[in-house]
């Protein structure tokens, strides 16, 4: 099936099914606990949901539970996430007051809007989750069942990106969904012809290259690595940035390796022990990476991050894939060959009460007006 790089067609029979089939592994991975056991500050039931391309799980939250982990819950990631990234402007005060200043008045029309009592399809408890490919009746057919099944919820269906999904965001657009955006990302495009590779991923690939550290495949991951990988990971995403990102445990680390959902490749030194670790999760020739991390102790001259990125790259050219680098580090990706698109946040809540109607348009015209152009501006 033929994909073009600004829209991605319905998903074929081989690749709905080989989709379906990524499901009951991931449900099984969470079965006879709950959530928080493996994503430690994440408080969501998890479900299997049918749609037209198949099984895909989908998460249900209550009001009364929020806040909890920014994936499930859009009060933290649009408010208090939103704080926390307040960070990349020290260097332009007054631009961080009158933002902080903005969250602040934000937040009661945020809580006003319900989003945080809500059903999630398509969510794979990552920081990005891939398109399912359902078509526009498809879509149509799986809200018009969660409506019934979930009469007081939103529908919220996230990491939507106005590159790769822009048909997909025109068919939610048709159905009355409101997008909100969410942020700037990153995507590296080797499905069609393979990106020149440029000088810093010349200097990546020779610091790759360097004997200090041996690169090792999901293979080589053993018993061993998953409390290394979790502690990675926390360090990075948690420690560093923020603790509103998913806190992945060893459990989580090892469910996903065993039931083949997230692939681990990673950076060993002569000693055998893991510096550097990063994950794929991939279907119908898209690829992210959800689990990132690396010893922040070690010098910077190791270049463990870049070492991490350019396995991703070359990854994504291998598979022919289109890869989905995340928010973040925007001046590096964008010099390796990625180019920037918006994320969005689709929502339904036609059926919600005026009030958070309401407040949904106010906050949506706020990100469309605001949002958006600081996203572009500084680069986020």
């Amino acid at each position: 099936m033929r994909r073009g790089r600004t829209g991605r067609a319905a998903l074929g029979m081989g690749e709905a099914a080989a989709l379906s089939s990524l499901t009951e592994p991931f449900l099984g991975a969470f079965a006879g606990g709950p959530v928080a056991s493996r994503i430690a500050n994440l408080d969501t039931r998890l479900f299997s949901l049918d749609t037209p391309c198949g099984p895909l799980p989908a998460t249900a939250n209550d009001i009364e539970k929020s806040p909890t982990c920014y994936i499930c819950c859009p009060s933290a990631a649009y408010a208090d996430y939103a704080r926390e990234e307040l960070r990349n402007f020290n260097a332009l005060p007054a631009v961080k007051s009158l933002l902080s200043g903005l969250i602040g008045l934000s937040r009661p029309l945020i809580s006003a809007m319900r989003l945080d009592h809500q059903v999630q399809p398509n969510n794979w408890l990552f920081s990005t989750n891939i398109w399912c490919g359902l078509g526009a009746s498809g879509l149509a057919s799986v809200t018009a069942d969660l409506l019934a099944a979930h009469p007081g919820r939103a529908i919220v269906w996230r990491s939507l990106n106005d590159l790769a999904d822009r048909e997909t965001l025109a068919a939610f657009r048709a159905l009355g969904y409101r997008l909100f955006p969410a942020r700037q990302i990153y995507l590296y495009d080797c499905r069609r012809d393979l990106p020149p590779i440029r000088r810093d991923m010349k200097n990546d690939l020779k610091v790759l290259a360097r004997p200090d550290l041996q690169v090792t495949g999901p293979e080589s991951i053993g018993p061993e690595d998953f409390g290394r990988i979790a502690a990675l990971y926390a360090d990075l995403y948690l420690d560093k940035y923020t603790r509103l990102n998913p806190h992945y445990t060893p459990g989580f680390m090892r469910t996903m390796h065993e039931a083949g959902l997230v692939e681990f490749h990673g950076l060993r030194d002569r000693d055998g022990l893991l510096q550097g670790i990063i994950g794929f999760f991939a279907h119908s020739g898209i690829m992210t990476a959800p689990v990132v991390g690396y010893d922040r102790s070690l010098p910077q001259e190791m270049g463990l991050y870049r070492r991490l990125v350019v396995l991703g790259m070359l990854e994504a050219r291998k598979r022919r894939a289109l890869y989905n680098m995340s928010a973040g580090a925007a001046t590096f990706k964008r010099t390796r060959g990625a180019i920037p698109a918006i994320e969005y946040t689709a929502v339904y809540n036609r059926h919600l009460p005026p009030g958070a109607r309401a407040a949904a348009r106010v906050v949506e015209g706020l990100l469309a007006g605001i949002g958006i152009p600081l996203m572009r501006r500084f680069k986020l």
